[in-house]
């Protein structure tokens, strides 16, 4: 996997030669995003039933991937897929990784139909906004949000994207601008607190999103910072969408309030990391050194600010009747 912690100053290839070192990816962000983090998942199930001697031991590997970001419902999809592959072939090892292979590159399908489906939303000379880092580096290939911006680039339209820079992980400034970069996109990072003045000028046209978990009723968690977005295009009338495949949306959870948020380190607040001129990475304190902080990873918004949710299915409204029919 690609070593995202380092991007976009270093490309690096991560190795993870055991079920531990994927959930130690995971959890450490080498490797995040939904549809990214929900094909490490399925391989790390893959390699605990590889390597463990019982069904006892793949039952303790289960728990500890689940336990790995609680709030992305594509882990928990892909893990159960293929622990419950793996167990109907008598915990075979090939079965278990077949189907993680198959829940990848489902993952690279379902971004390529996410982008046919949205990009007719963006019109020639659009300026979309965007959030965190919903692109390749997040889904496998193609991404989910940001997967209709790239078609458009293709099919010849001028698209220019405001790309939040999302603390407290810069994952809009690092990855999403890095990722814009290379596909010769124009493009600008933003501070996070600038998309409402963009917006109330005229200069945003829409606004799309990924999504972590979709709840049944179509509140959506996605990274701190989304909900504060979705209020203010609601505000200047400005279309927000979100773009997640189907198995994104958790049936089982009745609605936002129902959605576990991840709290991660306070350090991921009070530190940042880059380069120096000389090319070193360093980590310096950027605030002050008596303070603590919180840090939700994620913020839920509620279904009543959002436009629609481009799935590989079809864009559907955050309605329970339209979620109940794509998620079946």
């Amino acid at each position: 996997m690609i070593e995202q912690n380092l991007l976009p100053f270093r490309f690096e290839i991560f190795e993870a030669k055991t079920c531990r070192d994927t959930c130690n990816a995971i959890k450490n962000m080498t490797v995040r995003g939904a549809g990214a983090i929900g094909a490490a998942a399925a391989y790390a199930m893959a390699q605990a039933v590889m390597t463990s001697g019982s069904p006892e031991e793949i039952e303790k590997a289960r728990n500890e991937i689940k336990s790995t970001r609680p709030t992305a419902q594509n882990l928990f999809y892909a893990v159960e897929r293929v622990y419950t592959a793996a167990k109907k072939a008598g915990f075979s090892a090939k079965a278990a990784a077949e189907e993680a292979s198959t829940i990848a590159n489902a993952e690279v399908e379902a971004g390529r139909k996410i982008g046919e489906l949205g990009e007719p939303l963006i019109r020639d000379g659009a300026n979309v906004l965007t959030h965190c880092n919903a692109g390749w580096l997040a889904f496998v290939d193609h991404g989910s949000a940001l997967a209709p911006v790239y078609l458009a680039k293709e099919r010849g339209k001028q698209v220019f994207v405001y790309a939040d820079e999302t603390r407290p992980r810069g994952q809009g400034a690092r990855l999403t601008a890095w990722e814009l970069s290379n596909a010769n996109i124009p493009h600008a990072i933003i501070a996070d607190g600038a998309g409402a003045h963009f917006m109330s000028k005229g200069k945003v046209d829409l606004v799309i999103v990924g999504a972590d978990r979709i709840a049944a009723n179509g509140d959506t968690a996605n990274k701190i910072g989304t909900l504060d977005k979705a209020i203010v295009a609601s505000e200047f009338g400005i279309p927000f969408y979100v773009a997640a495949p189907s198995y994104t949306i958790d049936t089982g959870c009745r609605d936002g309030a129902s959605i576990p948020i991840e709290e991660r380190a306070e350090d991921e607040i009070l530190y940042q990391t880059g380069m120096t001129e000389a090319g070193e990475m360093m980590k310096v304190r950027v605030s002050d050194p008596g303070s603590k902080a919180i840090n939700p990873a994620f913020d839920v918004t509620p279904a009543k600010y959002i436009t629609g949710i481009i799935t590989e299915k079809a864009i559907i409204m955050a309605a329970p009747e339209d979620i109940k029919r794509i998620a079946g």
